[in-house]
């Protein structure tokens, strides 16, 4: 079976059956399932994690929360107040990327403030 995300036409409904068939397969517990769709249900966490995967490489947070923003809205860079990308970054400092470090799937380095992808280090 092809995973969940390759059919960009599934509702929420068809969604969750083929997330809930794909997990059939899998020998994870639940606890651990139920902890990766928590870490998971929150947008702006799944668009710093696609922001990484798509620079592959350290981003330093500012960077990382503009293109975080400019992702939620479609607008461009150039487009976006100072304080929506502030208030992104403000979220990602304090709320996502610590979860998100927790977990494994990426690193900070504060002193520099630097995000890395997992693969990095």
């Amino acid at each position: 079976m092809s995973t969940p995300d390759s059919d960009p036409d599934l509702d929420s409904p068809e969604l969750a059956l083929a997330v809930i068939e794909w997990l059939e397969d899998r020998e994870e517990s639940s606890a651990d399932v139920d902890a990766c769709l928590e870490l998971l249900a929150d947008r702006r966490r799944r668009l710093l994690l696609e922001v990484m995967r798509t620079y592959g490489e350290e981003l330093t947070l500012p960077d990382a929360a503009e293109e975080v923003a400019v992702r939620e809205t479609g607008r461009k860079v150039t487009e976006l107040s100072a304080e929506r990308v502030a208030n992104v970054y403000i979220s990602l400092y304090h709320d996502h990327m610590p979860r998100l470090v927790e977990a494994g799937l990426i690193e900070y380095d504060q002193e520099r403030d630097l995000v890395f992808p997992l693969e990095m280090r």
